[in-house]
């Protein structure tokens, strides 16, 4: 939550009691989230609007992110009571060999595998990096990002 979120929230409640009431349960889940995240996956795909892409191929970088509310397993220490690491890496793993013309549409059916496969995440966001994508220029890479509330 911004600055302007946490003001809205705490309106009416003078500024000496912010702190103390925003530890009440009442904003508890906020502080409760859980956020994963597979950071630098590192893929070698035919993702490219040229054919030379399509045929050759590029690395590829993706990052994701992923928030949920599952608290059990922070007091069971089991692994049906979390998301699933490997789940979520073999999903990105499945959306990546599949060759798509842009990057925004692999990000949009990482993102929607991710949603409607893995139980319990309440946002999440990908990002894709081409490496050293062919733009007549030295680029170190370029990147699309795509997120979701459900």
């Amino acid at each position: 939550m911004t600055g302007r979120g946490h003001r809205k929230a705490l309106k009416g409640i003078p500024p000496e009691k912010w702190r103390t009431n925003f530890r009440r349960n009442k904003y508890r889940s906020m502080r409760d989230k859980i956020i994963i995240e597979l950071e630098n996956m590192k893929f070698y795909a035919y993702h490219g609007h040229y054919e030379v892409e399509q045929k050759v191929g590029n690395h590829f970088l993706v990052s994701l992110l992923a928030e949920t509310e599952m608290r059990t397993a922070l007091q069971s220490d089991r692994l049906r009571d979390a998301v699933d690491y490997q789940q979520i890496y073999a999903l990105v793993l499945r959306e990546m060999e599949i060759p798509s013309h842009l990057l925004e549409h692999v990000a949009e059916r990482i993102l929607s595998s991710l949603l409607s496969e893995v139980k319990g995440i309440s946002y999440a966001r990908v990002k894709i990096s081409k490496m050293n994508p062919p733009m007549g220029g030295e680029i170190e890479k370029v990147s699309v990002t795509l997120e979701r509330d459900m």
